[in-house]
């Protein structure tokens, strides 16, 4: 791999993270078309994903600065320092709670799949092809008959278990984090923004388990030249990801996620054409 090349992946990293298109899918098939993925170590690819995932999640914390310091601080105070009750907690001390019980299904969901995550299922563009447009039609019902009511103090327990359920879901290649958990917030009756913003705050815990955990398996692949690489994809993937984040709150609070779903479904066609013409492989060979 080269400079040029972590640099163009990082910055689909970050752009494609928070946008609800899927980063492993526009990663995955970036990297086979650019004869980057082996077929015989492919862990060393979703390794290299979740690393440069730290970049997005440097760019969440940016971002979402002054929330996440309301947040720990106001969970620490209620429930350490003058333990409350959880209905006499403060909104941002709930939030911490909401985060932490909807974080559960996706760290019990990938600690079980763990080795189908890391291996060739991950890098097949048949999966990948097939959740990109599954999923797009499954917001589209969300869209269609979500009530778009709720703010960010209004989520429930119940919202943010079903909304975890949907984040784990998006360890199925293709799917997308954030395109996943903004559907189960929209079904759950969440504005759009809210759902998107919900959704990144979410992401916190699980992307920095994924790439921290990815990070210290990794560190046997490193060598000096991939760690440049490695360092060159996660600035650049922050730079671009917190660009991503402030577009997606802003488009969100005036427009329907329709521009994504349509993206998904013309996406998810085309990796079926380029498969049905032999031009990559569903293993992800190009040939």
């Amino acid at each position: 791999m080269s400079l040029l090349e972590a640099i163009f992946l990082g910055l689909i990293q970050g752009l494609t993270e928070f946008l609800p298109i899927s980063s492993t899918g526009h990663l995955t098939l970036t990297g086979k078309l650019m004869n980057l993925i082996s077929t015989e170590n492919p862990e060393h690819w979703t390794s290299f994903m979740a690393v440069i995932q730290l970049g997005t999640l440097a760019a969440i914390i940016v971002y979402f600065w002054d929330d996440i310091w309301k947040i720990v601080f106001s969970f620490f105070k209620d429930n350490l320092t003058q333990r409350k009750k959880y209905k006499e907690q403060s909104a941002e001390s709930k939030q911490g709670w909401l985060i932490i019980i909807g974080t559960i299904p996706v760290v019990i969901i990938g600690l079980a799949f763990k080795d189908v995550i890391e291996g060739a299922f991950t890098k097949n563009l048949v999966v990948i092809a097939s959740s990109l447009i599954v999923l797009a039609v499954i917001l589209g019902i969300a869209e269609k008959t979500a009530k778009f009511k709720k703010d960010i103090k209004d989520i429930t327990i119940l919202d943010s278990i079903i909304i975890g359920i949907a984040q784990a879901m998006a360890l199925i290649p293709g799917s997308s984090r954030s395109g996943t958990t903004i559907t189960g917030g929209l079904f759950m009756g969440l504005k759009r923004e809210t759902a998107a913003r919900f959704s990144f705050l979410l992401s916190i815990p699980a992307i920095f388990a994924s790439g921290m955990l990815e990070l210290y398996e990794s560190l046997k692949f490193i060598d000096a030249g991939m760690s440049l690489n490695l360092i060159v994809a996660t600035l650049v993937s922050a730079v671009s990801g917190y660009l991503a984040i402030d577009f997606l709150l802003k488009y969100l609070r005036k427009n329907t996620t329709f521009i994504f779903i349509y993206y998904r479904i013309a996406l998810g066609i085309l990796i079926f054409v380029l498969l049905y013409f032999n031009v990559i492989n569903k293993e992800g060979v190009y040939v």
